[in-house]
């Protein structure tokens, strides 16, 4: 074969047009994966992002050159204070797909609860939780109503995200028997996930603004020569069709937008953030202050972005199932450097 030339005049997928930004901050689930367990378990978790560090930890991949040796692992610290679960939403299966049969809300629920919901002002938990009860058969999904604590975390942040999470395994009667049991009560990540196992992390990415076309598609910088500009498409397209095809890379919105990223490895939930805190607090973050989540790789956003884990849609096969072995965990902050 002879020398084969590199053509690329643009980077980047035309699957996640428009690039426009995100709704909200905090990223929306559109799918929860059919999980096979006996008991009812909740399929989601909310955190927020610290930061980064590295970690040693003991390969524990068989398939892997370095199987049984030590290895250094980037890792990403998830603040993960405990859910607290304020609401019942039940949702039947209709030819325009799910629709809304009722809701249960909380009994005195906290006052930072209005700051991102307006409740009815007459509601009563016992009644709407009957009304779900008697029409279990028509019952396809069951989810929960959770919301962040921010005031726990080291975020000078009192309002709270809203999320809601599905529960999966065991039966409808077994699902909503768990969710009752959980209602006004908080749920801690260690009650969700379990160490070693593999996630998927949604989120916002880091917003870059309006930006052009060199940085925001990779296409090339044009001669010195060219005419009007270098930075820009060295054509708009074809005089046929009149028009400007959506292909072709133009200057837009860069960054904020949501992203799936799949099979990231949870390597430790600890219950003391103080322990995995770099001296003088995470850039940008501050303090880790109560439970938090130890995950492999990066994850999307900036410091502080409010980040949704969940069970994995389509998980590994040879995925070792024990928990990782982790030898050692740098506290060193850039900051010092």
């Amino acid at each position: 074969m002879g020398h084969r030339k590199h053509h690329a005049p643009k980077h980047g997928s035309l699957a996640y047009l428009p690039r426009k930004r995100a709704k909200s901050v905090l990223a929306r689930i559109r799918y929860w994966p059919e999980i096979k367990a006996d008991t009812p378990k909740l399929l989601g978790f909310v955190g927020f992002k610290a930061g980064m560090t590295y970690a040693v930890v003991v390969e524990d991949r068989k398939r892997s050159p370095n199987f049984g040796k030590e290895v250094v692992r980037p890792v990403t610290v998830i603040e993960t204070p405990p859910l607290l679960i304020c609401g019942i939403r039940a949702y039947t299966k209709t030819p325009y797909g799910l629709r809304s049969l009722t809701e249960a809300w909380m009994e005195n629920p906290p006052n930072y609860l209005e700051r991102v919901l307006t409740l009815p002002e007459k509601f009563n938990t016992a009644e709407n939780l009957k009304k779900i009860e008697e029409n279990l058969e028509k019952v396809s999904k069951i989810r929960l109503i959770a919301i962040t604590q921010p005031k726990q975390t080291g975020i000078s942040k009192k309002k709270p995200e809203v999320a809601e999470i599905e529960i999966g395994g065991g039966t409808i009667q077994q699902q909503f028997e768990y969710a009752k049991s959980l209602l006004g009560k908080t749920v801690g990540p260690a009650e969700v996930f379990k160490e070693g196992q593999h996630v998927d992390v949604i989120a916002v990415t880091t917003g870059k603004g309006f930006q052009g076309p060199v940085k925001r598609w990779g296409i090339k910088i044009l001669q010195h020569k060219s005419r009007k500009a270098k930075r820009k498409p060295a054509t708009l397209g074809p005089w046929n069709p009149h028009r400007v095809l959506y292909s072709v890379p133009r200057a837009g919105q860069m960054g904020f937008h949501q992203r799936t990223e799949y099979n990231k490895r949870i390597l430790k939930i600890g219950k003391d953030g103080k322990e995995i805190t770099p001296k003088g607090g995470f850039i940008r973050y501050g303090i880790v202050r109560g439970p938090y989540i130890l995950l492999e790789g990066s994850v999307p956003g900036p410091e502080k972005r409010p980040i949704k884990l969940r069970y994995p849609v389509r998980p590994p096969k040879e995925a070792p199932e024990a928990p990782p072995q982790i030898t050692y965990i740098s506290l060193e902050s850039p900051q010092g450097k």
